[in-house]
């Protein structure tokens, strides 16, 4: 039998490489992001999403950085995206390393419980799918967001904004989890 380790643990170790930057990058340029309006957010999440296409796609790479450090990416502005919905956009840079980081963490809290929930309805689904399927859901995601955000926020049947941004995260940690899988990079153990 092949011992898999949780899903849980796993989560938690990506979260806290992702945590690890989001902190090094307030320390170097302090919460310059909080200016960004949504759609911008959004924008600079699917720049890194269709560049991890392209990485899946094509056979030469051109720019010294992979799949990995954009999926990382993915992560960090989704979770910068759930704190603008929460605190709107500032004027200014207004928040300190420690305050970011504790939003941050509240945001990441509650998109993990979304995918512990998920995770047990559809019974561990992801560890079936491909990065490059992951990758498409992301995309999708996004497409869904920008129409949402031209309706400006509004929407019939739909979940909002903020549910399709923790998916992103999810579908973002699942990649990451899979390329660990096979040995593309290492994280560390979240213990």
């Amino acid at each position: 039998m092949i011992y898999m380790q949780p899903t849980s643990e796993l989560y938690d170790a990506v979260l806290n490489t992702c945590r690890d930057l989001f902190q090094k990058k307030m320390k170097d340029y302090g919460s310059a992001w909080r200016i960004l309006r949504l759609p911008s957010l959004t924008d600079q999440i699917f720049i890194k999403a269709q560049r991890i296409r392209g990485l899946q796609e094509n056979e030469v790479q051109k720019v010294d950085e992979g799949q990995r450090s954009e999926f990382i990416g993915i992560i960090n502005y989704s979770l910068m995206a759930l704190i603008q919905l929460e605190l709107g956009v500032a004027e200014d840079p207004d928040l300190s390393t420690e305050r970011a980081t504790a939003l941050y963490d509240k945001h990441a809290v509650t998109t993990k419980e979304l995918m512990e929930n998920k995770n047990h309805d559809y019974g561990e689904a992801w560890r079936d799918m491909r990065v490059s399927s992951l990758t498409d859901l992301i995309i999708q995601k996004l497409l869904r967001v920008k129409q949402i955000e031209d309706n400006k926020g509004k929407t019939l049947v739909s979940e909002g904004i903020n549910a399709n941004y923790q998916d992103m995260v999810n579908y973002a940690v699942f990649a990451l989890i899979h390329l660990k899988e096979n040995s593309k990079f290492r994280i560390p153990n979240s213990k």
